[in-house]
C-alpha cells in the first residue's frame, strides 16, 4: 500500500511539473513556443453529442454535472434556428440528456455563469427575421438578404439549480440588453460588460451599437453600473477571465466581416478585431496590460486560465480562422504553445478550425490537481460558402485537452 502510495504521489508531482512545463516559465517577448507537456493531447470526447450543431452556445460545470445550453444552429437567410435547451452530462461530456427546454426564450451570443450554486443565464439576442422590403436585384454586387434580421436583444437574468427549474430573476436587469457580452463571477458578484445591439450589416442588418459598460449584481436581480464607459474601446466577442485579483478582458470585435467592402479599405485585423489585454480590480479603473498581445487580433476566441496561466485559442479570422494557442502569466508577454498541445482540436487544416464555441477547465487526475480543457460545439462557416455547406459545419462536438490516465498498480 505504501509503496502504491508513493507512486501515486510521485506520479501525481510529475503531471503537475509536466503541465507546468508546457507553458512559458517567464515572461518572453512574445515570440517563444511553450515545451509539449507529456502525454497531453487533444482528445475527441464525442464526434456528435445528442444535443444538435451550434454556435453562441454556453456550458457550464456544476461539479459533477455539465450542462450545455442555447446557442444557434447554422445562418440561414430565411431564419436561423434558435436554442433554448439545456443538456446535462454525468460522465465528463461522452453522453448527454435533455433536461429541459428553458423557460427562458431561445438565443444565441448569450452569457452563462456559476454563482452560489446555480446557472445564471444573461442576455443575449433571437435573431428574429421579416421578408427583405427591398427586392434583390439581379446579380446584385453586394449581399442581398431575402430576409434581413430583426433581432430582440436581451437584458433579462434566469438562474436554476438544477437547469430544469428555471427562476426568471429579472426582466429588465437596467443595463442595456445586448449580446457578444461578457461575463464573469468576481469578488461575489456577476459583472457584465460590453457586447452590442443591433444586428451585423454583413447579415443583412442595420449595424450594431457597440457598448463598453460596465455592471455588477451580487444575486442578479439587483444591478448597478460600476461605469458608463471604460477606457476600452467599445466591443463585442470580448473574452474574460479572473486571476490574481483581477478580471482581464482579451480581444473581440467592432464588426464581424467587411463584407462587400474591399482590401485595402477595410482589413479585418486591422479595423474590426481586437488583440489588447486590460485588466482592473474593480471594474472602474482599468490599466491596459498591453495593446496588441502576441496572437492575431480576432473575435469568437476563448480564454481561460489554467495553472498560472491565461490560455487562449480559437476564433474567426479572414481569409482563415487562427488555429493557434498561445498562454501567459501575467496577460502581457505570450507564448504560442507547441504540438501536441497546439493546433486546437488537432485542427491542422485552418478550414478545421472554430469560433464562437466555448470552453471549460474541469478538475482531473487524482485529488482533482491535474486539469482539463473541454470545448463544447462552435461554428465553421464562412460567408463565402453555400448556405446547404455551411449547414454541415455547425458542430455538436465535445474535445479534451487533458493529461494522462490515473497510473495503474
Amino acid at each position: 500500500m505504501m509503496r502504491r502510495q508513493l507512486r501515486v504521489a510521485a506520479w501525481v508531482v510529475g503531471v503537475v511539473v509536466s503541465v507546468a512545463g508546457a507553458f512559458p516559465a517567464e515572461a518572453g517577448d512574445g515570440k517563444g513556443h511553450g515545451r509539449p507537456a507529456c502525454g497531453s493531447a487533444w482528445t475527441e470526447v464525442v464526434k456528435n453529442a445528442e444535443w444538435e450543431g451550434r454556435a453562441g452556445l454556453q456550458a457550464i460545470d456544476l461539479g459533477r454535472e455539465l450542462f450545455v445550453m442555447g446557442g444557434r444552429g447554422a445562418f440561414n437567410p430565411f431564419g436561423t434556428t434558435l436554442f433554448n435547451d439545456v443538456w446535462r452530462s454525468r460522465d465528463g461530456g461522452a453522453s448527454w440528456d435533455q433536461v429541459s427546454d428553458a423557460e427562458w426564450p431561445a438565443r444565441g451570443y448569450f452569457q452563462a455563469v456559476r454563482h452560489r450554486g446555480r446557472i445564471f443565464v444573461l442576455g443575449g439576442q433571437n435573431f428574429d427575421t421579416i421578408p427583405n422590403p427591398v427586392p434583390c436585384p439581379p446579380n446584385a454586387p453586394f449581399p442581398c438578404f431575402p430576409f434581413i434580421p430583426t433581432s430582440k436583444f436581451f437584458a433579462d437574468v434566469w438562474s436554476s439549480e438544477d437547469g430544469a427549474n428555471w427562476l426568471e430573476e429579472t426582466g429588465d436587469a437596467g443595463w442595456a440588453g445586448r449580446a457578444g457580452l461578457s461575463a464573469v463571477v468576481f469578488k461575489g458578484a456577476i459583472w457584465v460588460f460590453g457586447g452590442s445591439q443591433g444586428d451585423d450589416a454583413a447579415t443583412g442588418g442595420q449595424g450594431r451599437v457597440l457598448l463598453n459598460d460596465v455592471w455588477k449584481s451580487r444575486d442578479g436581480r439587483r444591478w448597478e453600473r460600476v461605469t458608463a464607459e471604460a477606457p476600452w474601446a467599445k466591443r463585442a466577442g470580448a473574452a474574460a477571465v479572473v486571476k490574481n485579483g483581477f478580471i482581464y478582458l482579451l480581444g473581440g470585435e467592432r464588426g464581424f466581416t467587411c463584407g462587400p467592402v474591399p482590401a485595402p479599405l477595410c482589413v479585418p485585423e486591422r479595423d474590426l478585431y481586437f488583440n489588447d489585454v486590460w485588466r482592473t480590480r474593480d471594474g472602474k479603473n482599468w490599466e491596459q496590460v498591453t495593446p496588441a498581445a502576441g496572437w492575431s487580433p480576432r473575435p469568437g476566441h476563448q480564454c481561460v486560465v489554467v495553472l498560472d496561466q491565461i490560455v487562449c485559442f480559437g476564433g474567426y479570422g479572414e481569409p482563415t480562422n487562427p488555429n493557434d494557442i498561445w498562454a501567459s502569466r501575467d496577460g502581457r508577454w505570450w507564448t504560442e504553445l507547441k504540438a501536441p498541445l497546439s493546433p486546437p482540436w488537432r485542427a491542422v487544416d485552418p478550414d478545421d478550425a472554430k469560433y464562437d464555441f466555448d470552453a471549460l477547465v474541469v478538475p482531473g487526475g487524482p485529488f482533482g490537481l491535474v486539469p482539463a480543457i473541454l470545448t463544447f460545439g462552435g461554428d465553421r462557416e464562412r460567408f463565402e460558402l453555400p448556405p446547404d455547406v455551411n449547414a454541415t459545419r455547425v458542430d455538436n462536438d465535445v474535445w479534451r485537452l487533458g493529461l494522462p490516465p490515473f497510473p495503474h498498480r
